[in-house]
């Protein structure tokens, strides 16, 4: 069943699923450390981020939100209202917690290019997912596949850049960093990543890991 490609109507016929829990969005240093001390107590991490949609060729806006979901919350960070610096890209050069995503790779250089720093513990579900051959590997069609759920993508071309992100696109941000992290315990526990931190690195070696 992991390397059959469901197809489209497959997928839409699945039940929809979004995160329910409790959701931070953090606007201010104040807010980011009232949520470090979840984030630090956490070895995974879902990791995602939004990008206002560019309509000019060639042209890719930079992140406008980041993502990280722990097992009690997800904390959705608006870089307008508290740029990306020392403080958030701590966690994110953290060697000793694995942040999980999809193409988290390509989201971790543009957030370089806002401030220069070392991603470190870096897992890409789809890399996983490529170097075991599974026909699914994006966020997605990983979340009919693993878990049949079908998770919404009503909300992806939406402007990231506002002051004050809409109900919806909060349940959605959230959502992709929570199914994030939860795709990479059904991965770790159907065996397609290692479960030692050694492996692990390997791993990231292999191709499997970013």
């Amino acid at each position: 069943m992991l390397r059959r490609r469901l197809t489209s109507d497959e997928i839409n016929d699945l039940p929809l699923y979004h995160y329910t829990g409790p959701v931070l969005v953090i606007r201010s240093l104040n807010d980011w450390k009232q949520a470090l001390p979840d984030l630090q107590d956490e070895n995974l991490l879902g990791f995602d981020t939004e990008t206002r949609p560019s309509f000019r060729k060639g042209r890719r806006n930079a992140p406008a939100l980041i993502q990280l979901a722990t097992a009690r919350s997800v904390y959705l960070v608006q870089l307008a209202n508290l740029p990306f610096g020392a403080p958030v890209a701590e966690i994110l050069a953290n060697p000793s917690q694995v942040k999980a995503g999809v193409g988290i790779g390509d989201d971790m250089r543009d957030l370089a290019r806002l401030h220069a720093f070392e991603p470190a513990g870096l897992v890409d579900l789809g890399g996983v997912a490529r170097a075991h051959r599974l026909s699914s590997q994006g966020l997605r069609t990983l979340a009919a596949n693993l878990f049949g759920w079908r998770i919404s993508k009503g909300s992806q071309c939406s402007n990231w850049s506002l002051k004050e992100l809409t109900p919806r696109q909060i349940v959605y941000a959230a959502t992709d960093a929570w199914i994030g992290r939860l795709i990479f315990l059904r991965m770790r526990e159907l065996g397609l990543i290692p479960s030692s931190r050694a492996s692990l690195g390997r791993q990231a070696d292999d191709g499997g890991a970013a």
